[in-house]
């Protein structure tokens, strides 16, 4: 145990033995003990008399608690803490008599561990010494004199959990009546251990100074002395009076020691307390003893009157004032003048040092208890006094705290109520009382008007002054004294002047006989006062500190209201009423109050609105709040200056402003309050033009309506980004005024309700049509589906049977939205066809045409019948011949008359093909008479809109024509369409500088239109449909039109690109890129490299490509960022086209790549990698955060959805570019995506991309013994103008580009797969295993079924239900069968391949090429096939003399391809040179791996 060898305890620094032990115990109790822990000193009242030897004690003591007892005496804290807690349950748990042989022992151990440094082992010992009462009960009695000091020491314990066991055990033993009696029996004992404690005890004799370090000898020294003043406390007060004077003479002893009276100038705050807590507890116990220490008693106490320590003061405070009371001549013993007075004075006058609520009660006691003697000359003394008290009130700890300020001011007034109390008749000090302190005639006046209403004889008396002028003067001043002294300090929130607020409010609100207590001009200029105070808080621009003074005039208006039922209100209260609504009726943002003031003003309105509504002689029709109110409402909505917040906060004060008008019961005031606000017609219209003109963007590119004018004039602007129309808000306001009407059944007059929703639907219609709202205009949608302010639900509630010929009435006038009101109803099912039908049964009505009856035809068109539009069209064809050439261009002429035509075909309503053809030949003779009529390579500069407009519906026909006419045309018919739409793209190519004008944009999307039809017309045909055509009409496309379209297209898409980086696809300034580029996408291959695009080369770019190619990768590769979707795929089509021939060019230079390097390393195109480098970047901050495995769902059209699109679609670019590859090119690229990690960053994003369950939506249901279509079993469709399946396109092509991967890059994906963490494994191995491996592993098995490769002397087989593949190899008599099985997670798992029939062939030879055929189909990236071909060439090379590698054992190499080159100078072996690279780095040596030497 005690070897000298053995490693020594931390801080221990001298060896262990029981000789240094004794010496330590001999030297700290003066003997050997006979046993641990135990002394022998009888003299000594804390320890417990010796038994000498061993044996002895051995036979007394249980041995179980003989070792806990050992364990006690031991420093280790862990060691004595476990001790104590066991010797607790052994003396529960024990029987009495074990446990009482312990108790001769207990008091030794009790008095010293109980004063333990560490507050654990304190506690556990009183919880165990409580144990060991309840078990040993009186049996403890014998001990108790030695116990007592220490167990009353332990109950004033600093650690409070270790003075409250103490307190319990000490109840455990006496119960509260029997205390007394236990302290009286040890008052000696005690008294002389506390004694000892504080007298004679340093840090060095209550701990051993060579073992306890410093700072923990003070801290328990600290602890002991304040204990045992505590303990001394307690001593006093338990103790019966009549033991009071045996102790005199030892409490004499102790104060008589200097050092005692020391400790009240300790530096520990807790020892300072315990003094002074010990000097009340002397001055009310020994009251004459303390009298006779008056010396040294009063400068103790009261020349520490300032300490500000917040443990010490309130024992201090409570010393000072029993140190006033018992000593009654303390005074002579300090000089109160000189030294008290100026530390009080101090104190007060700094707030009480953050203690107000513990000092400033004693204050009012204190002052009551100096002699006059002292306080003399009393004004001096008084005013100094007050004055401190008022100077603590500007502390900033008194400001910031409610409760210290509470603390002061109630003082200050006890004391003042006292002083005057005292000197009643001495004028001087009254009149001091009276000018310098507080003016009290305010608080007077409130009495006395509180007793003169408290019965009617005292307010007769009172009532000449009620009413008079002085007071009424007076009450005003106080109200204009209030307010501005509000708006300049905080002191309103005080009780003094919250008195003042009181005193208004009373005479505001106090009315007898239905009569205001003061005269009524004084009531109606006090409440001017209010109102200039509440309108200056609403004109302000920024937050002022007024928000207490608007509490109190909410306070004082709401009792006013509230208690005004019988009064008339006066003019100014109306204003009041106005400008508090107001205040309520505007944001936070403009108003900048808190919401709890908010909520009052909203209370103080309301009552106020409430006693309007409720007069009973109808006075209400004449308020000026009514009137005011409406106008300003009206001017709120209409100045544009509101945001959504501002609108709610609005709504809000209306819905409660008008809730509160129909409890009148008169429906009068409400149908008069909805006409004041509601707009005359010049204003409607004035609204609806101030609407910005974007709307028009949607219906003119989908067709719905057609325009030959110019009209964009209004436009967003940058200041109004967050202001709502001045329309929307009106219409808004009116719908929710109109709303609370009818669910009263309130009918409103000359068809405002018709007129009021019309307007709704005008806006909701405005917002609907943007292109891209911006997040306001939604959010104002949306707040109106909340508020249930909609067409259906005012359906519902009120009489609309006019509003439908309303809209008519204005679509036939006015066209623009309000046709395309009409059909959202019809579309919406909110008005049936059955109800629309009369307002269009006499069709000849709608001619002559104009703009309203054009766009009301064009809104109906969707929801007419065959019939319907062809007796619309029937009145169209007549007018379409014999125009002059200005007829052909206006309304009512060959623009409007076709423009319905179209209208009626886009709905692929009109199949007689003769009509249509006679359509396109009026078209023709148009263009024989008029031929400057159409738009042909020209200047559009100098055309005007209705020229431009003809042009767009000519084009517009002729697209629907080639879609729905299905009889043949002749050959000058297409030559018409074919050398017109040719010359119409040559117009948009020639006029990029105006595509900012509308309908110039319009020109190039109808024109980029008709191309793309003509693209996909031709595209489409097949060898039955080209009989109809005629004999050249192909060979002149693809020669001549479809050369001359994409000529042109493609440098436009360059220069659009180029002018704007960063553009979406739904807007309308870049409309025509959807055309242009879905016209692109059918660009043939031989257009690509046949283009004229100016050279793009960059400097020190390695490739082996031709100038011209790699001049269109240059230009068209970096279009793969652009921000546009329709620029990627069509980017991405044609590249597409281009990948299978770039591969060759390496292949040609495939010799200078090879075994000259070790791991030779081949990029893809330098501009791909490049690109995806970027792409890279930008996906790491999209995705990068994210874990692998938890989907990201990007949202359709945003930015990251451009940059998650392009990344695919490069990749996609990448993998196909690699299937056209060699299998060496392969080896080369892959090595290179091995090395720069591109593979694996893909991997893991796709991980984040691909969805849980990769099902169609349609398929979701699974049809009985029928696999669901997959992400991974589709073919994904990339489509430019179809926008539905937008929210599956990135999912979908995740899905596509990892199908890619695993097909073509299958030994890399394993790889990576193979490495990964365990979590990401496994979540690749499950999604693979469940969705995609059964796909190619069908694929593959397919391919090889299906093959048309031959191989000479090898046949290959395939089963697919068990996933294998047999191939067999013979030559000469030698047969060769291998049978190569797929895994269940293909291509993740290694393929196995296993031995068929084997005939003249060595097992090692075969088992060699098992291994090579395995390894070619683990490490190489290609299909079974491709694998096979290789083992097979290996083999061959075998049997024509080529030697294996002797490192790989294999031909040709299992990754490169390569054969063996590298040979040996000594032993002529040849090696493959990636297997020596890996040969010589692994083994650090570079000999020869069979003679081992040196191979260089």
């Amino acid at each position: 145990m005690g070897g000298k060898n053995k490693q020594r305890t931390k801080g221990n620094l001298r060896p262990s033995n029981s000789g240094r032990a004794a010496e330590l115990l001999a030297k700290e109790q003066g003997t050997v003990p006979g046993f641990i822990g135990f002394g022998t000193s009888q003299s000594d009242l804390g320890y417990v008399p010796a038994i000498q030897g061993a044996e002895e004690i051995d036979s007394l003591v249980d041995s179980d608690f003989r070792m806990v007892l050992r364990k006690l005496s031991k420093k280790d804290v862990t060691t004595k803490l476990k001790a104590m807690q066991e010797f607790g349950t052994m003396c529960t748990e024990r029987d009495t008599e074990t446990v009482k042989g312990v108790l001769p022992y207990w008091p030794r151990i009790f008095c010293k561990i109980s004063l333990d440094h560490d507050r654990r082992v304190r506690e556990a010992t009183q919880q165990a010494f409580e144990k060991l009462i309840l078990k040993v009960k009186k049996q403890l009695a014998p001990y108790l004199k030695s116990l007592m000091g220490y167990w009353l020491m332990a109950q004033c314990d600093t650690y409070t959990p270790a003075a409250f066991a103490a307190k319990d055990a000490f109840e455990a033993a006496f119960p509260p009546s029997k205390q007394p009696e236990a302290i009286a029996f040890c008052k000696d004992e005690i008294t002389s251990v506390l004694q000892d404690h504080l007298i004679k005890e340093t840090p060095d004799t209550l701990s051993d100074p060579q073992t306890v370090p410093e700072e923990e000898r003070e801290a328990k020294f600290y602890r002991v002395v304040t204990c045992s003043l505590l303990a001394l406390k307690k001593l006093l007060c338990l103790l019966p009076d009549n033991e009071l004077d045996s102790l005199e003479e030892k409490f004499k002893s102790l104060l008589s020691q200097n050092k005692f009276w020391k400790y009240g100038k300790h530096s520990v705050p807790q020892i300072r307390s315990a003094y002074f807590e010990l000097v009340s507890a002397l001055c009310q116990r020994i009251p004459q003893l303390m009298k006779e220490e008056a010396s040294k008693v009063s400068p103790s106490v009261l020349l520490s009157i300032d300490d500000s320590d917040p443990i010490v003061c309130p024992a201090l405070w409570e010393a000072v004032l029993y140190t006033l009371t018992t000593i009654e001549d303390c005074w002579l013993h300090v000089n109160a003048k000189k030294s008290v007075f100026p530390k009080l004075s101090t104190v007060i006058r700094e707030g009480g040092r953050g203690l107000a609520t513990v000092i400033y009660p004693y204050l009012l006691p204190f002052i009551s208890k100096l002699p006059q003697s002292i306080t003399n000359p009393k004004l001096d003394f008084f005013k100094n006094f007050l004055t401190s008290l008022v100077a603590g009130l500007s502390t900033e700890r008194t400001k910031t705290s409610s409760s210290e300020s509470l603390a002061v001011i109630s003082a200050f007034f006890e004391c003042l109520r006292f002083i005057m109390q005292q000197n009643l008749g001495e004028e001087e000090i009254e009149q001091m009382l009276i000018n310098d302190q507080v003016d009290l005639k305010w608080n007077s006046l409130l009495k006395i008007i509180e007793k003169a209403c408290s019965s009617s004889d005292k307010h007769a008396l009172v009532t000449p002054w009620l009413k008079g002028d002085i007071l009424g003067e007076k009450l005003v001043n106080l109200a204009d004294c209030l307010c501005n002294e509000d708006l300049e300090s905080r002191v309103s929130s005080e009780p003094y002047f919250s008195e003042r607020w009181t005193l208004l409010s009373l005479v505001l609100s106090q009315h007898v006989k239905n009569d205001y207590l003061i005269g009524d001009v004084y009531v109606e200029r006090i409440i001017v006062k209010l109102h200039e105070t509440l309108f200056k808080t609403k004109e302000s621009s920024e937050a002022e500190n007024s928000d207490s003074s608007v509490s109190f005039i909410c306070d004082v208006a709401y009792n006013y209201f509230s208690s005004a039922k019988g009064c008339l209100l006066m003019p100014s209260s109306e204003d009041l009423l106005l400008t508090l609504f107001q205040l309520c009726a505007q944001s936070k943002e403009k108003t900048h109050l808190p919401d709890f003031l908010i909520c009052k003003l909203k209370n103080t309105w309301l009552s106020g609105v409430n006693l309007l509504v409720h007069q009973t002689d109808s006075s209400y029709k004449e308020s000026t709040f009514l009137h005011l109110s409406a106008v300003w409402l009206k001017n709120q909505v209409q100045a544009s200056s509101l945001d959504i917040n501002s609108l709610q906060v609005l709504l809000s004060a209306v819905d409660d402003l008008l809730n509160t008008l129909l409890e009148s019961e008169d429906s009068y005031l409400m149908r008069v309050y909805i006409g004041s606000v509601m707009p005359n017609d010049s204003e409607w219209e004035k609204m609806r033009q101030s609407l910005p003109m974007q709307w028009l963007h949607r219906p003119l590119l989908e067709g719905r309506l057609s325009l030959n004018y110019e009209c964009f004039k209004t436009d967003f602007k940058e200041q109004d980004i967050k202001t709502l129309p001045s329309h929307l808000c009106t219409s808004a306001l009116l719908s929710k005024m109109v709303l609370i009407a009818l669910r009263k059944e309130i009918v409103l007059e000359n068809n405002e309700l018709e007129k009021i929703i019309a307007e709704l639907l005008y806006s909701l219609q405005w917002c609907e049509e943007l292109d891209n709202p911006p997040i306001f205009l939604t959010g104002f949608c949306e707040m109106l589906q909340k508020m249930n302010i909609t067409y259906d639900h005012l359906r519902v509630l009120g009489n609309t049977s006019g509003l439908l010929q309303q809209l008519f009435n204005r679509s036939r006038e006015h066209g623009t939205l309000w046709s395309l009101i009409i059909a959202k109803l019809i579309l919406s099912r909110s008005i049936s066809s059955d109800e629309v039908k009369p307002h269009y049964k006499r069709k000849e009505s709608f001619f002559p045409l104009t703009k309203g009856n054009l766009h009301t035809i064009q809104s109906l068109c969707p929801f007419l019948s065959k019939e319907e539009k062809k007796e619309f069209s029937a009145q169209c064809i007549p007018a379409l011949l014999g125009w002059t050439k200005k007829d052909l261009w206006s309304t009512n002429g060959g623009f409007g008359h076709l423009a319905i035509f179209n209208s009626c075909l886009q709905t692929k309503s009109i199949d007689d093909g003769e009509l249509l053809h006679g359509i396109l030949k009026i078209i023709i003779s148009w263009k024989k008479e008029h031929e400057d009529i159409f738009l042909f390579s020209c200047n559009l500069s100098e055309a005007s809109p209705e020229v431009l407009g003809v042009n767009i519906e000519i084009i517009r026909f002729l697209s629907l024509f080639l879609k729905y006419c299905s009889s043949p045309l002749a050959e000058s018919e297409w030559d018409f369409i074919m050398c017109s739409m040719l010359a119409w793209l040559e117009t948009t190519s020639e006029n990029q500088a105006l595509y900012s004008i509308p309908l110039v944009q319009l020109f190039a999307c109808v024109s980029c239109d008709l191309a793309c039809d003509l693209s996909a017309f031709f595209d489409s045909t097949t060898l039955d449909t080209v009989g109809n055509l005629p004999v050249n009409l192909i060979s002149e496309w693809k020669e001549f039109f479809s050369q001359g379209i994409h000529s042109l297209l493609l440098p436009i898409l360059v220069t659009v690109t180029g002018e704007n980086k960063d553009v979406s696809e739904t807007s309308f300034q870049n409309a025509m890129l959807k055309p242009m580029c879905e016209a692109l996408t059918y660009i043939s291959k031989e257009q690509l490299l046949s283009h004229k695009l100016p050279a793009r080369l960059v400097a020190d770019q390695k490739t082996n490509l031709p100038e011209y190619l790699q001049t269109l990768l240059n230009t068209l590769a970096p279009l793969l960022l652009f921000r546009a979707r329709p620029v990627q795929i069509a980017v991405y089509h044609m590249l597409y086209k281009l990948m299978p021939e770039l591969p060759q060019y390496d292949q040609d230079n495939l010799k200078t790549y090879g075994d000259e390097e070790e791991e030779p390393a081949l990029s893809p195109p330098a501009t791909l990698m490049s690109l995806l480098s970027t792409q890279e970047d930008l996906l790491e901050n999209v995705l990068g955060c994210v874990p692998v495995g938890q989907i990201v769902t990007i949202k359709p059209l945003s930015e990251d959805f451009c940059y998650v699109l392009g990344y695919l679609l490069t990749w996609k670019l990448i993998l196909t570019f690699f299937k056209a590859a060699s299998s060496q090119l392969r080896a080369l690229y892959s090595m290179y995506l091995r090395k720069t990690k591109s593979l694996n960053k893909l991997l893991y994003h796709l991980f984040r991309l691909m969805p849980e369950n990769p099902t169609y939506a349609e398929t979701a249901i699974e049809v009985p013994n029928k696999d669901p279509k997959t992400f991974f079993t589709e073919e994904l469709q990339l489509s430019i103008r179809e926008t539905a399946t937008l929210p599956y396109h990135i999912p979908h092509l995740a899905c596509s580009v990892y199908h890619m991967t695993l097909k073509d890059l299958p030994a890399m994906v394993r790889l990576w797969w193979n490495s990964s963490e365990k979590r990401v494994f496994n979540i690749v191995d499950r999604f693979t295993s469940k969705y995609v491996s059964s796909v190619l592993s069908f694929q593959e098995i397919s391919s090889v079924q299906t093959s048309t490769q031959l191989f000479n002397g090898m046949t290959v087989k395939a089963r697919a239900t068990t996933r294998e593949v047999m191939a067999t190899y013979t030559i000469e008599d030698i047969v060769i069968e291998l049978i190569i099985q797929l895994p269940s997670n293909y291509p993740l798992g290694s393929i196995t391949v296993e031995s068929g029939k084997r005939v003249g062939v060595a097992v090692q030879q075969w088992r060699n090429w098992m291994l090579q055929l395995s390894t070619y189909l683990t490490h190489q990236n290609g299909s079974i096939m491709e694998g096979l071909a290789l083992w097979k060439n290996n083999v061959d090379k075998r049997f024509e003399g080529v030697e294996d590698c002797m490192i790989c054992f294999s031909v040709i190499h299992g990754f490169n391809y390569s054969l063996p080159k590298k040979a040996c100078r000594t032993c002529k072996k040849k090696f493959h040179s990636a297997c020596l690279y890996k040969w010589f780095t692994s083994s650090n040596k570079s000999t020869c791996p069979l003679c081992r030497e040196t191979f260089f």
